[in-house]
């Protein structure tokens, strides 16, 4: 009984869990299934909004600005050359480079003494060619007077023969009289005549002699060009420079000594494109008057000139591009020769032109502007001049609009935004720095020693600069130009 007990709830236990087997691989075909016949269905989408900066656009005239690079130049250098040989035997205290001299200083002699002789040999020249002179202009007065006596022996004598020849006529005198006076007579001509000559021969010696009194002048002023040709002054104001010369060398005929430079007359010279030079012509093709900037940037001070532009160069030159201008500059204080510069144009001013960020307008030349419901739409504009971080561009429907800044791939016409306004700033599209901060000790006597012990500033510039870093607040453009050249 027992045994058939266990069997039938074995059997039963078996028969349930049977069931639930079943049932339960017929709830997963049944999900399974139901899985298969359910349709998906994708949530909505959601418009996404970029936020962007805009700035509104303003027509009104631009005075574009041109830059180029180039370099300082004198408008008067002077060669020094030594106009005779010789030994140098006295040199100015500043004959040196970078000595300053003045109008009229005496820079080098040469040793006189050769130069002298010559001068006193031309001088004894002189004096015979003179001597000479004088000779011939008595020789001539003695012949012509000569001419006069024998001019007036040949007339008494042609009387005598006249008289002769009418005594035989009434039959007094002979014919052997009248051959004797005519004879005498003729005799007398001749002498006449010689005296002539020599007359002739004396006036031609006065202008031999007037000829070697002018050569002998001649040599005798060149000499005394040579003597003072030893001696080199300084003609105009100014600074020496590439001096090669040294006390008691000998220097050659034409040997260049040194240069002297003006440097309060100074010049700069820069290259422009040909398209940028077209812009700097007036209707009649000449360069117009604009005015310049020259900017040297002195470890950190920046060094600023005005100038005005004069001329251009003739010709491009081998292998060069564009043209070469030159501008005045109407101050010269911490300028040198030799220096780079920059320099910045200010072209004629153009009307109704509107500045924008550069980041503003893509390579199609186009902008992309606020459109109803706040979404892009794009504008084609025309680009006039690229000003740095700045464009002036022109275009129709412009005005008033508000322009993104800083385009991305990511936006494009149609799609919506929200725009953020930049305040109005259209300059430039990059956030201001503060223009004065406060220094640390530390830090405010480490620019001090760097400024103080720059050997290349001028003066009056480093006592500029130490006077702002003493303020309690320091321009920020001069701190970091200062350690940008320290290199930190």
């Amino acid at each position: 009984m027992r045994f058939l007990r266990h069997s039938v709830i074995g059997l039963f236990l078996l028969a349930v869990t049977a069931a639930l087997a079943l049932y339960a691989v017929q709830m997963i075909a049944a999900a399974i299934q139901q899985s298969l016949d359910h349709e998906r269905r994708a949530p909505p989408a959601r418009e996404r909004v970029f936020a962007v900066n805009v700035v509104t656009a303003s027509f009104g005239p631009e005075q574009p600005e041109l830059m180029g690079f180039g370099r300082v130049e004198s408008r008067r250098t002077l060669e020094l050359r030594a106009a005779v040989s010789g030994r140098v035997v006295k040199l100015a205290d500043g004959f040196q480079d970078g000595g300053a001299v003045e109008a009229g200083d005496v820079l080098v002699e040469i040793d006189k003494a050769d130069a002298r002789a010559t001068v006193q040999r031309a001088e004894a020249d002189m004096m015979d060619a003179r001597a000479e002179s004088r000779d011939a202009a008595r020789a001539l007065d003695l012949a012509r007077d000569e001419l006069i006596t024998a001019q007036s022996q040949a007339t008494l004598q042609e009387r005598a023969y006249q008289r002769q020849v009418d005594l035989k006529t009434r039959g007094v005198g002979t014919e052997a009289l009248v051959e004797a006076a005519e004879l005498t007579a003729t005799q007398a001509r001749q002498s006449v005549l010689t005296h002539r000559q020599s007359v002739s021969q004396a006036e031609a010696r006065v202008d031999q002699a007037s000829t070697l009194v002018e050569r002998a002048r001649i040599a005798l002023e060149e000499a005394q060009r040579d003597l003072e040709d030893t001696t080199i002054t300084a003609p105009f104001t100014g600074t020496l420079q590439s001096v090669a010369l040294a006390e008691g060398r000998l220097v050659a005929n034409n040997e260049i000594l040194a240069q002297l430079v003006d440097p309060d007359q100074l010049e700069v010279a820069f290259r422009v494109s040909t398209t940028q030079y077209a812009r700097l012509l007036d209707a009649g093709g000449h360069l117009i008057r604009a005015d310049v900037t020259v900017t040297l940037d002195a470890a950190g001070a920046g060094i600023h000139a005005p100038g005005t532009l004069v001329r251009a160069s003739g010709a491009v030159g081998d292998g060069q591009s564009g043209r070469l201008i030159y501008a005045r500059m109407n101050r010269s204080a911490g300028f040198k020769p030799g220096d780079f510069v920059t320099v910045t144009v200010r072209e004629p001013e153009i009307p109704d032109l509107a500045r924008l960020p550069s980041s503003a307008m893509d390579s199609r030349q186009t902008l992309l502007v606020l459109g109803e419901g706040d979404r892009l739409r794009e504008l084609p504009v025309e680009l006039v001049r690229r000003q740095g971080d700045d464009i002036l561009v022109r275009g129709e429907g412009l005005a008033g609009q508000q322009v993104v800044v800083g385009r991305t791939p990511l936006l494009g016409e149609g799609i919506k935004v929200r725009p953020l306004a930049l305040g109005g700033d259209t300059t430039s599209s990059k956030a201001a720095e503060p223009d004065l901060i406060e220094l640390t000790d530390e830090r405010r006597a480490r620019l001090v020693a760097f400024v103080e012990d720059n050997g290349r500033m001028p003066s009056e510039v480093k006592t500029r600069v130490l006077g702002q870093l003493t303020q309690a607040r320091v321009p920020v453009a001069l701190v970091n130009r200062i350690e940008k050249n320290m290199g930190g």
